[in-house]
């Protein structure tokens, strides 16, 4: 089968619910949340929706889990706005590829800093 039809409806899917999460969703649980991609299974019933939630550890588990609480609303949201004949169930899960590239920034930042420092010293 082929993968454009799939790739088509995660990125509706991508902008659709990226739109609903920053204007219908009020839960107050759900902090800054940033749809990363969106993983559409070959038969289309399935939509795994990945999300990278910035604050503490604690905060993204509190976002994650009000997300799924909302998939169903967010589902009967996508039927209404988008023409499908099935809307694929949605599942969101954590995206640590945010935070995992701000960490290996800083540690970059970290050696360049020391590496600096070190070089004046042995100039000196």
């Amino acid at each position: 089968m082929s993968k454009h039809r799939p790739n088509r409806l995660a990125e509706t899917l991508k902008e659709e619910i990226s739109q609903l999460i920053r204007v219908e969703l009020k839960d107050p649980r759900i902090g800054f949340v940033t749809l990363t991609s969106v993983d559409v299974a070959d038969d289309l019933s399935h939509a795994k929706v990945y999300v990278s939630v910035l604050g503490t550890e604690e905060e993204g588990k509190l976002s994650l889990e009000a997300l799924n609480r909302a998939a169903g609303f967010v589902r009967s949201e996508i039927g209404k706005r988008v023409r499908l004949r099935h809307v694929p169930s949605i599942v969101f899960k954590n995206d640590p590829s945010i935070q995992h590239g701000a960490h290996i920034a800083k540690l970059l930042h970290d050696v360049g800093v020391s590496d600096d420092t070190s070089k004046e010293e042995s100039h000196e």
